[in-house]
């Protein structure tokens, strides 16, 4: 089984910025893909960033403030947010996808999701 844990979350007011982390354990073969959601009270979910085969791609709403990488060695992929607004407050969710063993489908792991709040 693979497990996700998020850290790096909190309260912070707007222009500062935080560092997301998100560290997956267990049965990993390969990462295809690593990706951030995130869900604002009372919105659906939003895709904010995700890095795949090298590339990156961002929400227009994020884009010029956050930063996603990854350290492979560490299976941990990172978010980076600069220039924090209001509109960044969500949940924001961890997401792998990941093949466990050789000649298996690659399948989708979520974190449980880490509070992000920022303040003015």
């Amino acid at each position: 089984q693979v497990q996700l844990v998020e850290s790096g979350g909190g309260l912070v007011q707007a222009g500062g910025s935080l560092r997301l982390s998100c560290a997956a354990s267990g049965s990993i073969f390969s990462i295809n893909a690593m990706a951030w959601y995130r869900q604002a009270p009372g919105k659906q979910r939003e895709l904010a960033a995700i890095i795949t085969a090298g590339i990156t791609n961002y929400a227009d709403a994020v884009k010029g403030r956050f930063t996603i990488f990854r350290d492979n060695d560490k299976n941990t992929v990172y978010l980076q947010m600069n220039s924090l607004k209001r509109e960044d407050t969500a949940v924001y969710y961890c997401i792998f996808n990941i093949t466990s063993r050789p000649f298996s489908a690659g399948m989708d792991y979520w974190g449980k999701g880490i509070p992000v709040t920022v303040s003015s």
